[in-house]
């Protein structure tokens, strides 16, 4: 992907489509710095759109209501996508979840190849969740069902 284009290329949209591991960069609502977060409630709502969900009271809601730009880094499909966009508040509370999440929609801007020149990502990063398992399994599956009911 050497342009820069406005949408999520198919097999980035179906990589995303499941839950996946991606960094979302905000700025930083007090410093105006750059703050970077590790998230995994996040999907391919469609080609232009990625939706995701994080705790009320997470610094993250706090940054993207002082300053909508952000950047959704997913390492995965051989390289390194960096996806720009505005987000938006789609719902404060996500219903029929134990937690108070908040979720938001990236209307995407630009999808850029960040990956450095010669290389290609082999292997996905993974990650394993260190709680009960059959309650992050259940935890999962309804904060991504209401997240698509959002």
């Amino acid at each position: 992907m050497a342009e820069t284009i406005t949408v999520l290329p198919e097999p980035l949209a179906a990589a995303l489509q499941k839950e996946a591991f991606a960094l979302l960069s905000t700025v930083d609502f007090e410093s105006g710095s750059p703050s970077m977060n590790a998230v995994s409630w996040i999907y391919a709502k469609d080609s232009g759109t990625i939706r995701f969900a994080v705790d009320r009271r997470s610094r993250i809601v706090s940054n993207i209501n002082n300053h909508a730009l952000v950047n959704v880094t997913y390492i995965g499909e051989g390289s390194v996508h960096a996806i720009y966009g505005k987000a938006r508040l789609v719902a404060e509370t996500l219903a029929d979840v134990p937690l108070k999440l908040a979720c938001f929609d990236v209307d995407i801007t630009a999808v850029r190849d960040a990956m450095f020149y010669g290389s290609r990502i082999s292997v996905v990063p993974e990650y394993e969740k260190t709680y009960d398992k059959r309650a992050a399994e259940k935890l999962d599956a309804q904060v991504f069902d209401a997240m698509q009911k959002a």
